[in-house]
């Protein structure tokens, strides 16, 4: 069980691999948008090359930017071949439902032997298809799961027990984490990973009480005049 950290801001990832606290990085065309990333193709390449090089062996994961059939290949056989530890994103289904990401999950991960994180899950029932399609990673994203007055540690542990049942490699990442308790909540409901913004992990990081405890030790450390 562990803890990916969800941003395309080098600062960010240096900053909590320093700490030794996270195993991976999870990006997609959203929080590259709002961490900057500019330059098109090259301009990705050069980031998440970079993001790569600084985690490994730690997994990164990389997003298509396509629905099209052809492109989404050519893409992720592209992109994997960036690093070695570049994962492939790829949406379960298309905007209006098209399954033919599914077609391109199982391609990549049977005949290209490229790794794949298939995202944007909202239930157990997709995240075991995309297992079955032979996905390595299944992202269930829990904020929204919530948001729709279901229980994602629910589905989660549904998905759990069947990925184990089955014997499917998959491994479960749940994402679009909305609050600090989310975090121990999903990772004790089964899930491998967990996706944290930094805000939130800075934010389990960091407790009032803490600082107010280490103060008191420090004031009281200097009563003691302990010098070397």
């Amino acid at each position: 069980m562990a803890i990916f950290l969800d941003s395309g801001d080098l600062k960010q990832v240096r900053r909590f691999m320093k700490m030794g606290v996270i195993r991976g990085v999870t990006t997609n065309p959203t929080i590259l948008c709002k961490d900057g990333c500019r330059g098109g193709m090259k301009g990705l390449k050069k980031l998440e090359t970079e993001i790569a090089s600084l985690i490994k062996p730690f997994p990164l994961s990389v997003e298509v930017t396509s629905n099209d059939k052809k492109e989404m290949l050519d893409q992720a056989i592209e992109f994997s071949g960036w690093a070695e530890n570049i994962v492939i994103k790829i949406p379960v289904h298309g905007p209006e439902g098209e399954s033919v990401n599914m077609e391109v999950i199982h391609q990549l991960e049977s005949r290209h032997d490229v790794r794949v994180n298939v995202t944007a899950l909202m239930s157990a029932q997709q995240g075991l298809l995309a297992a079955l399609a032979g996905a390595s990673y299944v992202s269930i994203f829990g904020g929204r799961v919530n948001d729709m007055g279901h229980d994602c540690a629910e589905e989660i542990g549904k998905l759990r027990d069947l990925l184990d049942v089955f014997e499917l490699k998959a491994k479960i990442i749940v994402g679009s984490t909305r609050e600090i308790s989310n975090v121990v909540e999903w990772l004790d409901a089964g899930a491998h990973f967990v996706t944290v913004v930094p805000r939130l992990l800075e934010g389990m990081l960091v407790h009032p009480y803490t600082k107010e405890t280490v103060r008191m030790f420090l004031a009281d450390a200097r009563k003691l005049k302990i010098k070397r």
